[in-house]
């Protein structure tokens, strides 16, 4: 590399994702902002003034603060920081006189805020801003800091999963000299240098070496720590000073390269007195070389030779041994909370959990909580144990039974010895917010014989003394309900010791957050305020749900969550930073909009977003459109309609739930007016292929609508309903109005509420983000908002990118080259088909996919043969995203003596089907997987050769 000259003082360049954070951590520095002098309070250690400066070019009407962890800084109360002074494009600043008694001795973390004249709030990111005020001797401290924008990709790097297991082993412990007079301490990150690496600086001066690159100054990161750091003497030094930093290799001591971009300027000579702190930000060096392998596969789709009928989380200690053999780093899972609700295995939807603390009782391995007393018991069930391990797929019901059988047999024998250690104790009090509450509904549930607290004949509302007496100890109740204490806490440990031993084996572990809470489960009974329980969240129509999704949760009441710091989502993400590492947000489109639907829908169709600024009746208005209220609220069936929707049965129909109105028009009878009334209605009959041809056709006549209108409105507002154009409704009208309402319902949709929806999101992930250094990844797929990269970019969360799955509605598939850096690729997830089982679905698709995507000339084999299946596993390995994460099943697919026969079977989810079984579990054993050497040695080869 060229040695940079000493005459060069432009402001380094910085990387292409950087420039977006408005000029924010530009490397150089410019001469300190002039502070205003005041008579200087005398002090211990002689600190009498701090003065911070921040380089970050602001635009009209926004303004920056301060904030931290002392009194003078507003204690961490982002409403009491410090107004920040104006004093060019470039910087603002803060003088802060000190006196005696405003030295502490603790460490004081702050950072700064960025108020935009919307009232969006923008965080400095990280929490690595600190000063000892304690230790400073001088009696003047300058701090010249850098923004640091939430999107740079370095602060990924700085999450728990890198910090403590991926690049841990990479840090170098090095000494360095202090001078005995410090006048600058430069501070620099840098997340990504090899073991025994680390950072140096020249300059073009004899204290910064003067370019020599024989004689570099190297700075040091205490274990632990994100800055490198030297204390420099520049008293004699003239300014400015040019500087760079750079790579040394301390084993070979070799100066290895300058980072990249223009030399950094130094202006500040100091003074007598004076000491500066130079925050550089990071320094510029390649940012986007890390990438990692993964998989993912549901807990309850294990298979050993030691499991009951289900994967255990004891389990996970095989599969990690299976991830290192094969060079991945990632294991992925699907939520692992409590869904039991009705002891059936319509229980066995993960993403139902009736509290979002608690872990599935299901995952508990027998073996593990068995004394010695049980062993006796538990031989008695081999042959049982045999029998459901052998099966298939997961007998939700049977291997529930079991477990729940033998479990209570042991705490019945262990309760006293478990329940008054110290390990539990200690357990039982950081988590006991949510496992009183949870335990006490589970005894409830189990009383009075239904989820639905509605139901109960008493506990009805959640009332913490209430609660608090009934789980007393003296209570006669206070059996059954520490039993769930005790079970909690069994699975805390096994989870605990499986996850550990993952990170042991420089495997990280994924979890996921469900988008919602169950209407009926503990969190909803313990907050109701929390929730709107007359809505339901779902999604709207896609390709793969024609109907739309209606997932039967609550949707959130954001405002109340705000009003108290977003507490339950602080604890929730506390709670699974126990175990996990990383997460994923599961619809984190819900944290922009939810597709809200009703409670008397039972159809998705019949939802709308919420929030969305509707549509005034002044905007048809001047569109033209005369506006009939009825016509377009309320279902148009005509005798055209119920012979295009039941054919022959429409007589019938007519007459058992219609009644005719003028104009050859019916209306439906009160008593079938709602799809909820239609669904209680067929539910008292037999179930055949008529019934059920005649319910989704009232379902489709109640959804023929073109407006649905906004609640309390008094027939001002609207909203359009999703997929206008495809009802008869739509079609029956002029073709002039047609245009009207299709241009207005596109604004609607895809133009009026991206900045409304960008403003909803901002108020709420950078305050959750804030609160766990976990690794965010967003599940950002269906109809996506345009505002939702920019957001996701902004915050630096992980998107996911699906190849059959374009996010560009002009482009029949995403091509994992495509991918930005900061996201997860997969060719399929738990909501799809498997590359096998997709390629069997739709012949003309696969054969375009053969042709274009794959680049292979003639006709597509009519199945998925192990060399394609390869093809497209290797498409993403080599992609440029952080991570690439398969499906289990798609790893197997790619060679025809492992994977399974049948790829229909290897299906977990339809996202259609709302009553769907989720079952689907391993073809072979753990054990099997890993005796097998030639194809692991191949994955791990295709692992190591792309760069993961």
């Amino acid at each position: 590399m060229v040695r940079p000259s000493a005459a060069k003082t432009k402001k380094a360049a910085t990387s292409p994702q950087k420039k977006a954070s408005k000029k924010a951590e530009k490397p150089a520095t410019k001469k300190a902002a002039p502070a205003k002098t005041a008579r200087l309070k005398k002090t211990k250690n002689g600190l009498q003034k701090i003065i911070f400066q921040i380089r970050f070019h602001t635009a009209f009407g926004q303004s920056l603060f301060i904030t931290g962890n002392h009194p003078l800084l507003g204690n961490g109360d982002p409403e009491k920081a410090v107004p920040l002074q104006y004093f060019n494009d470039e910087y603002w600043y803060w003088v802060l006189e000190l006196s005696a008694k405003d030295i502490t001795d603790g460490e004081i973390t702050y950072h700064y805020i960025l108020r935009n004249a919307d009232g969006i709030v923008n965080y400095d990111w990280g929490n690595d801003k600190t000063i000892h005020l304690s230790a400073i001797t001088a009696t003047e401290l300058l701090i010249v800091d850098s923004w640091n924008y939430a999107g740079y990709f370095e602060n990924t790097f700085y999450t728990e999963p890198f910090a403590e297991v991926l690049l841990r082993a990479n840090h170098t412990a090095i000494q360095t000299k202090t001078p005995k007079n410090t006048t600058h301490l430069l501070k620099v990150k840098t997340p990504l240098l090899a073991k025994g690496q680390t950072l140096c600086v020249l300059g073009s001066c004899g204290s910064l070496g003067n370019w020599n690159q024989a004689q570099p100054v190297l700075m040091k990161r205490e274990a632990g720590q994100h800055f490198y750091t030297v204390a420099l003497d520049l008293s004699q030094v003239s300014f400015p000073v040019a500087y760079k930093y750079g790579v040394y290799d301390a084993n070979t001591n070799t100066f290895l390269r300058f980072e990249d971009g223009n030399n950094r300027v130094l202006h500040d000579a100091g003074k007598p007195g004076r000491q500066t702190i130079l925050n550089d930000g990071f320094a510029v060096l390649p940012n986007n070389t890390w990438k990692g392998a993964g998989m993912a596969i549901p807990v309850f789709s294990l298979r050993s030779k030691d499991s009951f009928g289900i994967g255990e989380f004891t389990d996970l200690r095989l599969l990690v041994d299976w991830a290192k053999k094969t060079g991945l780093k990632m294991i992925q899972l699907l939520p692992i909370n409590d869904t039991t609700a009705t002891h059936s295995w319509t229980d066995s939807y993960p993403y139902a959990a009736i509290s979002a603390f608690a872990l599935h009782p299901m995952y508990l391995n027998l073996a593990g909580i068995a004394g010695a007393a049980d062993r006796k018991r538990l031989q008695q069930l081999e042959g049982e144990r045999q029998r459901l391990n052998a099966l298939p797929v997961v007998d939700y019901e049977a291997v529930n039974q079991l477990k729940w059988d033998f479990i209570k047999e042991v705490y019945a024998g262990s309760k006293d010895k478990v329940l008054q250690s110290k390990e539990y104790t200690s357990y039982f009090e950081r988590n006991r917010h949510w496992l009183v509450p949870y335990a006490a509904f589970c005894y409830l549930r189990d009383q009075y014989g239904t989820v639905d607290f509605s139901q109960w004949p008493a506990f009805k509302q959640f009332k913490t003394a209430d609660i608090e007496k009934l789980a007393d100890q003296k209570s006669e109740a206070y059996d059954a309900i520490a039993l769930h204490y005790f079970i909690q806490f069994q699975l805390h440990k096994q989870l605990q010791e499986a996850t550990a031993y993952a990170h042991a084996n420089g495997i990280i572990v994924k979890g996921d957050i469900a988008i919602g809470v169950y209407r009926h489960g503990a969190d909803a009974w313990q907050n109701p305020e929390l929730y709107h329980l007359d809505f339901q969240a779902g999604a709207p129509p896609d390709d793969f749900a024609v109907t739309g999704q209606n997932w039967g949760f609550p949707t959130y009441n954001w405002q109340r969550m705000r009003e108290d710091g977003f507490a339950w989502w602080k604890q929730r993400f506390e709670q699974m930073s126990d175990y996990f590492d990383a997460f994923r947000i599961d619809h984190i489109l819900g944290f922009f909009r939810i597709w809200s639907i009703p409670m008397h829908a039972v159809e998705g169709i019949m939802g709308h977003f919420v929030p969305a600024i509707p549509v005034h009746i002044n905007e048809f208005n001047s569109q033209g459109i005369w506006f009939d209220l009825a016509r377009y609220t309320q279902p148009f069936i005509t005798e055209a309609v119920l012979w295009e929707v039941f054919g022959y049965d429409n007589e019938l129909v007519k007459s058992m739930f219609l009644k005719q109105e003028g104009g050859g028009n019916y209306s439906l009878k009160p008593d079938f007016a709602t799809q909820r009334k239609v669904e209680q209605h067929f539910a008292t009959l037999d179930q055949d292929e008529q019934h059920a041809k005649i319910q989704q056709g009232l379902y489709t006549l109640i959804s023929n609508v073109i407006l649905f209108e906004e609640e309390n409105s008094q027939g001002q507002q609207f909203h359009f309903r999703f997929g206008m154009e495809g009802t008869s409704s739509f079609r029956n009208l002029e073709w002039n109005t047609q245009q009207q309402l299709r241009s207005l319902y596109v604004n609607y949709f895809f133009r009026r509420q991206d900045d409304f929806w960008m403003k909803e999101a901002l108020q709420k992930l950078p305050a959750l983000k804030r609160v766990t250094n976990m690794l965010v990844c967003g599940e950002d797929l269906g109809l996506v908002p345009s505002c939702v990269p920019d957001v996701m970019r902004q915050l630096g969360l992980l998107s996911l990118e699906i190849q059959r799955m374009p996010k560009d509605p002009n482009k029949p598939f995403f091509h994992p080259n495509d991918a930005p850096y900061l996201s997860v690729v997969t060719p399929s997830t738990h909501d799809m088909s498997t590359i096998r089982g997709w390629w069997e679905e739709d012949r003309t698709r696969i054969q375009q996919f053969y042709n274009t995507e794959m680049g292979q000339a003639g006709t597509a084999p009519v199945y998925c043969e192990a060399w394609i299946n390869k093809a497209i596993v290797l498409q993403h390995l080599y992609s440029p995203a952080m991570w690439s994460v398969f499906q289990l099943q798609d790893l197997l697919g790619m060679d025809e003596q492992i994977r399974r026969s049948n790829p229909h079977e290897e299906r977990i989810n339809i996202p259609a089907n709302p009553k769907h079984y989720w079952q689907y579990r391993m073809h072979i054993g753990l054990e099997e997987l890993l005796a097998a050497d030639a194809y692991n040695e191949e994955l791990k080869g295709y692992v190591v050769a792309s760069g993961r």
